[in-house]
């Protein structure tokens, strides 16, 4: 669909009417963005309860004779809900963009004859390893700094699963050990806006994080966008 939106197709499915229902372009920072944006709906008590997905189908616009990108993405879909409460969950939030980075990572599509024809194309290297490590790094003391917290306050570290080399590199940036870092990149792939709530899912069922934790959330992805969400479990 090129419209309705997917929120909008959503909301049908759910039996949900009357609220808003929108979606959100920030590539792989996507959740960092919505969930930002769900945050000050509810502190503009514009919204009590906000449902925020993360869903991307990146077989759809890979072109799998390019063996150099299509074994990186995955398809995905992960979803929160966001409540208002007296004791606040989500502590800080910051979020970036740089479009002079536009023509870095694109998908250029086109409609013909009714069909929509897209493809990833990454420009040279696509996104540089030392620009996400670097923004990851600021951006984390953003929220930090924001909430009157430190690096060894967290218990978690919930990236975007970009790919293994760049969460660790922030870690060890941050001065925090790997064995804080939430990894599934391994079985899932790069799954872009829909990463980092499937990997919360994912340590949530298995028990590693649990109620009144600190974790921090980042992603990075094209256009630049990058962001951080700092929120206690």
């Amino acid at each position: 669909m090129i419209f309705p939106s997917t929120a909008c197709i959503l909301q049908s499915r759910l039996g949900i009417v009357g609220c808003p229902a929108f979606d959100l372009q920030a590539v792989c920072s996507g959740f960092v963005f919505a969930l930002s944006t769900a945050d000050l709906f509810i502190r503009a008590g514009q919204a009590k309860k906000v449902l925020v997905v993360g869903a991307e189908v990146y077989s759809r616009i890979l072109d799998w004779n390019d063996r150099g990108t299509c074994v990186l993405f995955g398809d995905g879909a992960g979803a929160v809900v966001l409540a208002a409460s007296d004791t606040p969950g989500i502590l800080a939030t910051r979020l970036h963009a740089d479009g002079s980075y536009k023509d870095q990572l694109s998908v250029p599509g086109s409609v013909c004859g009714g069909r929509i024809w897209a493809a990833v194309r990454p420009n040279g290297r696509g996104l540089g390893f030392r620009f996400a490590v670097r923004v990851f790094e600021e951006v984390a003391h953003e929220v930090l700094e924001q909430a009157g917290m430190k690096v060894s306050d967290l218990d978690w570290f919930v990236p975007h699963q970009a790919n293994i080399r760049i969460m660790e590199a922030t870690a060890r940036r941050l001065g925090l050990p790997v064995e804080k870092v939430i990894a599934t990149v391994d079985h899932h792939g790069n799954t872009s806006a829909a990463s980092i709530p499937l990997a919360l899912d994912e340590a949530v069922q298995d028990g590693r994080i649990r109620p009144g934790q600190m974790l921090l959330l980042e992603a990075v992805g094209g256009g630049y966008t990058w962001g951080a969400v700092l929120l206690r479990w």
